[in-house]
Parts: structure tokens; C-alpha cells; sequence
């Protein structure tokens, strides 16, 4: 079996990435309290790591029940999409 360089594009899908680097999903429990609102802090956070290759986002509840964590982001409120 061959290995691939890891600055070296690969197919995901449809998706072409730039390179064989990915960033796995970690809750980093930073959303606004109350609410479960998404910061500014976490926005900074994903795009000071956007740039090195493929992402995936903390987990975030649809719906209160759904909470895994505390201070993780919600989505099922009109505040929490907004933020």
C-alpha cells in the first residue's frame, strides 16, 4: 500500500480538500450563558483553525433534552441561531 503525502489534495465525496489534514469535534463548553448561545469567542476559535484543512464543529443540541454538556451551543431557540 502506497502512502499519500498529507499537503496533498484528496476527494471527499464531491469535495475536493486541499490536503489529508482533519480537525476532529471537540466540545470546548464556550457558548454564552443563559441560553446556550453561540460567542464571539467561538467564532474566533473556528476561524483561527478554519485554514488548516477539514473541520468539524462542536455538537449542538436542537433541543434542550438534547444538552450533552453544559455550556454547549443550542439551536432551538430564535437567539441561538442569531448568535
Amino acid at each position: 500500500m502506497a502512502t499519500q503525502p498529507l499537503l496533498t489534495h484528496v476527494n471527499l465525496g464531491r469535495h475536493v480538500l486541499k490536503n489529508r489534514i482533519a480537525f476532529p469535534p471537540l466540545t470546548r463548553q464556550r457558548s454564552l450563558q443563559p441560553g446556550d448561545i453561540a460567542s464571539d469567542l467561538m467564532a474566533t476559535y473556528y476561524q483561527q483553525r478554519a485554514s488548516a484543512g477539514f473541520m468539524i464543529t462542536e455538537g449542538t443540541q436542537i433541543e434542550p433534552r438534547g444538552q450533552g454538556y453544559a455550556w454547549t451551543p443550542g439551536m432551538y431557540t430564535a437567539e441561538q441561531v442569531e448568535g
